[in-house]
């Protein structure tokens, strides 16, 4: 076989003129672009704008009359962007990697010098400068976080907010936004849904290591993430390395109460990637026998960007910790012997693509495994037989019970019933989420997405430690943007499907308006808002256990459920309305926000009698209801979950922050809420429970609020004051905190020396009000070593916690800081 080559002439040069024309564009420099606006999307003339590759000098521009940038860098690496502005103050803009022929788009957001604002993402699920939302949302940043080594305190200074810890450092802290239950909130970690299945989480052991910034959105968020996000959404993310040198900074501190502890971090970033790692460590006795507690995190970032619109990122964070759980130490006078303890998994994976200039795609894979275990070591107190049948529990001693309503009550309580407590209590969740959005014009932007999870747990419970497995999806479409950068909007909802109370539809929308767009003068800028949403949460374990449902699935009833229509709980659900103004005085150097928000929350759970769960079933004749009565009380029912409770929450919450100077940074806020019961029926159950027990003739709600009554442990009047300065040698924060006096019970129904009643008191202003003062200060010693130190509850305040619990005493920390490198976290 033969092959014959056919001689080809050579090129004309001008054929290879023009193919060298094809090829020009991918000859040229990497560009990097832009525009630079104000936080309400106005352009800004005339800002410099300074272009670093790993800290080095590449270029040097100004934004033109439209706004816009533009260098040409010929050079590869992981860059930053530094602007300054007349009268403006840049917001935080990550480090990016780019290609030496790359084009990247990166626009500038500017805030005004004297305020602090950010870039905020619960509340639209893109990111979007704060005044170009309706939605209230907080971002607590670095210097908010620096000396605090936990949540419990930081949470304080919220509006809108309340945050009631049940004893001192590491007991269990819970958070009420605007009225709502504790469960309502949804808590993420680098947008992993972080809390147990319904919803509940303990911020006491959360340790701020490794956070960058805690964004908090009050308001309903299940049109973007799901259930549980019925009164506010708190977003964590964890800091990410920045350097291009290793950036290694250690702690170490002590102080009374024999507490010490110890944090590490390491930052930097190389080539295509950037890391951050971090590990801490504190331990205390607390100041009450058997309340020792430790707590140890460990926390990592890294990020891998192939090319300049793709990046990888994968976090995690672990903590493992113990505390002892003394009990309410004011009810006995003696302690529990008992331990809690906690070992929290929380992983991210994510991939972000900027697929082109208008469109960004972005997959997440998360994963969360929370193992807590209770373990009562030994009975304490003195055994007594209580009854006429002969029972025996262990009591405490003699004590006087006074409540901050003046009422009082003495005796001896029940601590302990014989045997003794351990439990396991597991919540397991994987999570896939997509999420696409498009700028179909500069000013309307689209986001749709799916979420998919798996959740395994169990909980003790009537039937103990049954395992649950549930599947849960929703899809969600959202629209936002602007007209002429006066008039912003937000629309959006979600279909969700969860398998233990099936599909629901979740609608949401916000609408901010200008009426006076800022400019210099008195009074610069006013802004009007309103926000309207709906909500649901996914019942607890337990709540699912100790169904109605559950119950008689587990006894064989199936029969009685078809023929009397009987279905799984609901889904509590949660519906807002909220209207607001923003003012902004003195060229804005002040800013002031206020706000009316009205809440519905209905479907609630609660635990109600078996005598009363006939009557409550809808479409039961007398004769039904008489069968099913005999099927609980064959079956030995004592109380099951309904959806029978519904309550309101409306108030009012106004902040007030502003500069002085460009080192100090003022902010305060007050908080109105107006909560009242509306329907109850837990402490209405006669038959089964006894009278209503009473004080004087006053009624109490012993384990829940009576109809009419406050939800417990919600102040209605609360708010709080800040104060920071950061200069070249010394940072400072001061912050204070104050609530008023809020409806509670002593949980010591039954609990007497006779089985009686007597150590109740009247639900009514029982926890006491209280101010509480923190100061945290840092001197730069020499240009690697810091002095720092932290001190607590500066009045020494015995009444923060709900009562029967005695609050952390004065309470301080002392220690140094080394930093080498320069590079930091971000």
């Amino acid at each position: 076989m033969s092959i014959a080559f056919k001689r080809l002439s050579a090129p004309s040069p001008g054929l290879l003129f023009a193919i060298l024309l094809l090829f020009v564009p991918t000859l040229h420099a990497g560009i990097i672009r832009g525009t630079v606006t104000d936080t309400t999307g106005a352009t800004v003339t005339g800002a410099s704008i300074v272009l670093l590759n790993g800290g080095a000098f590449v270029g040097k521009t100004v934004s033109t009359a439209d706004g816009s940038y533009q260098f040409s860098t010929g050079q590869s690496g992981r860059f930053t962007v530094a602007i300054t502005a007349q009268g403006f103050r840049q917001l935080d803009e990550p480090a990016f990697y780019a290609g030496i022929n790359d084009s990247v788009e990166r626009n500038l957001v500017l805030e005004p010098e004297w305020v602090h604002q950010s870039i905020v993402v619960t509340a639209t699920g893109t990111p979007t400068p704060q005044e170009q939302t309706s939605a209230a949302t907080t971002v607590l940043d670095e210097l908010d976080l620096g000396l605090n080594s936990d949540f419990s305190s930081i949470l304080r200074i919220e509006p809108g907010a309340s945050q009631m810890q049940a004893g001192q450092r590491g007991a269990q802290t819970s958070l009420f936004i605007r009225g709502g239950d504790s469960d309502a909130n949804k808590v993420l970690l680098d947008g992993v849904d972080a809390g147990d299945l319904g919803g509940r989480f303990d911020f006491g052991p959360l340790a701020t290591t490794g956070v960058q910034s805690a964004e908090i959105y009050r308001g309903p968020g299940s049109d973007l993430y799901g259930a549980d996000a019925g009164s506010g959404v708190v977003s964590l993310t964890t800091l990410r390395g920045t350097g291009a040198t290793p950036s290694v900074r250690v702690y170490g501190d002590v102080g009374n109460f024999f507490t010490s502890h110890e944090d590490a971090d390491l930052a930097g970033s190389w080539k295509k990637y950037d890391y951050y790692t971090a590990y801490s460590w504190l331990q205390t006795s607390n100041a009450i026998s058997n309340d020792e507690y430790h707590v140890a995190t460990a926390a990592g970032n890294i990020g891998w960007q192939p090319s300049a619109s793709t990046q990888v990122r994968g976090t995690v964070h672990y903590g493992v910790d113990a505390t002892g759980v003394p009990n309410a130490y004011a009810f006995y006078h003696v302690t529990d012997e008992e331990k809690e303890g906690d070992q929290d998994l929380f992983v991210s994976g994510s991939i972000d693509n900027q697929t082109t200039a208008d469109w960004h795609n972005s997959v997440r894979y998360g994963d969360t495994r929370k193992r807590e275990q209770i373990n009562q070591f030994a009975n304490v107190g003195q055994k007594i037989v209580y009854d006429q049948y002969g029972d025996s529990a262990y009591f405490g001693n003699a004590v006087t019970i006074t409540g901050a309503n003046g009422y009082s009550a003495s005796g001896r309580a029940i601590i302990d019933y014989s045997g003794l407590t351990h439990a396991q209590l597991v919540n397991n969740r994987d999570q896939l989420v997509f999420e696409s959005d498009y700028h179909i014009t500069p000013h309307l932007v689209a986001l749709a997405g799916f979420h998919y999870e798996d959740e395994r747990g169990s909980e003790p419970g009537s039937s103990y430690y049954k395992a649950v497995d549930r599947r849960n999806y929703d899809y969600l479409a959202n629209v936002h943007g602007d007209f002429k950068n006066r008039l912003f909007y937000t629309l959006g909802g979600s279909l969700e499907h969860y398998s233990e109370f099936g599909t629901q539809t979740t609608p949401r929308a916000g609408l901010s308006f200008y009426v006076v767009k800022p400019r210099k003068g008195t009074f610069n800028g006013t802004r009007i808002n309103f926000n309207f949403g709906d909500a649901i949460r996914e019942p607890a374990l337990t709540d699912q256990d100790d169904s109605l449902y559950t119950f008689l699935q587990n006894y064989g009833s199936s029969s009685t459920i078809q023929s009397l229509h009987i279905g799984p709980l609901a889904a509590p659900t949660t519906r807002t309305y909220e209207g607001g103004i923003e003012q902004l005085f003195l060229a804005e150097h002040l800013i002031f926000r206020a706000s009316y928000f009205h809440n519905e929350f209905g479907k609630q759970i609660e635990y109600v009698g078996l005598d009363l769960i006939p009557a409550l079933l809808p479409n039961l004749n007398a004769m039904q209801q008489q069968a099913l009565q005999t099927i609980l009380v064959d079956n030995g029912a004592y109380e099951l979950t309904l959806n029978t409770e519904a309550f309101r929450a409306q108030g009012i919450e106004a902040s007030v922050e502003g500069g002085i100077g460009h080192s100090i940074f003022l902010r305060g806020g007050y908080t109105y809420l107006d909560a009242v019961i509306q329907r109850s029926f837990a402490n209405d159950d006669t038959a089964l429970l006894g009278p209503i027990p009473t004080y004087h003739g006053i009624p109490i709600g012993a384990i829940s609020p009576l109809a009419g009554a406050r939800p417990f442990r919600r102040a209605p009047h609360s708010g709080y004051i800040s104060a920071s300065y950061s200069g070249r040698k010394v940072t400072a924060t001061g912050t204070g905190s104050f609530a008023s006096r809020s409806d509670d019970s002593t949980y010591l129904e039954g609990e007497d020396l006779s089985a009686g009643n007597t150590l109740l008191l009247p639900n009514r202003d029982l926890d006491y009000g209280y101010a509480k003062l923190d100061l945290g200060v840092s001197y730069q010693w020499f240009s690697r070593i810091a002095v720092y130190g932290q001190g607590e509850n500066l009045l020494s305040n015995q009444h923060i916690a709900p009562i029967g619990y005695p609050s952390l005493p004065l309470n301080f920390r002392v220690g140094l800081r080394l930093h080498i490198g320069k590079g930091t976290g971000q």
